[in-house]
């Protein structure tokens, strides 16, 4: 792969990005990496394809994309592994009000606690409580209208318990609606 100027890419420049995005505490904008390679920011976009693409065919690490910014996470297929490691098997469940929740942010985000409950039927202050506690929901500003009410959205954290890349990711979400069976559709037809 060659950048605009049809240079080839230095594989060391390859390795100081990777050395870079092991130490970054969280995710970082691919500007911020490129201002400290002293590369120009298209270049940087092409080392992280690269790196991409030689995650996904050798194993244990991945490149996640959330809001713009990218960090390196372990591979899905390794998270019982590093759970196990790290000695967080039995801390990291969900429960399904928590995963139904978490479902509700990720599809409709932004969303106000307001909106969530209408969704939902329910209170969700304590399972909000929770989210937030966890790293996977985050406060992003607050709606117009009324009250002023915070927006939620998910965080990268929340990508990498679900072992997504980014939200593009996501399942479609009209795979979720039931669909009539055959012989209803034909009368819905008609």
């Amino acid at each position: 792969m060659t950048d605009s100027l049809e240079r080839p890419l230095d594989p060391e420049n390859i390795a100081r990005l990777e050395a870079l995005l092991f130490v970054a505490s969280g995710p970082v904008t691919p500007q911020a990496l490129a201002n400290v390679l002293e590369l120009p920011g298209g270049e940087v976009e092409q080392l992280l394809q690269v790196m991409d693409e030689s995650y996904q065919q050798k194993g244990g690490l991945r490149l996640q994309w959330h809001a713009g910014r990218v960090q390196m996470t372990t591979a899905p297929r390794m998270g019982v592994l590093v759970e196990r490691f790290l000695g967080l098997e039995a801390t990291n469940r969900l429960s399904r009000v928590s995963l139904e929740t978490l479902g509700i942010i990720a599809y409709q985000q932004p969303i106000t606690r307001p909106q969530l409950e209408a969704i939902r039927g329910v209170s969700s202050d304590g399972v909000m409580k929770s989210l937030l506690g966890k790293g996977l929901i985050q406060e992003v500003g607050r709606a117009e209208g009324p009250g002023r009410p915070i927006l939620y959205t998910t965080t990268s954290d929340f990508l990498q318990y679900f072992g997504l890349k980014s939200l593009a990711e996501l399942p479609d979400l009209d795979s979720f609606v039931p669909q009539p069976p055959p012989e209803t559709r034909e009368i819905l037809k008609e």
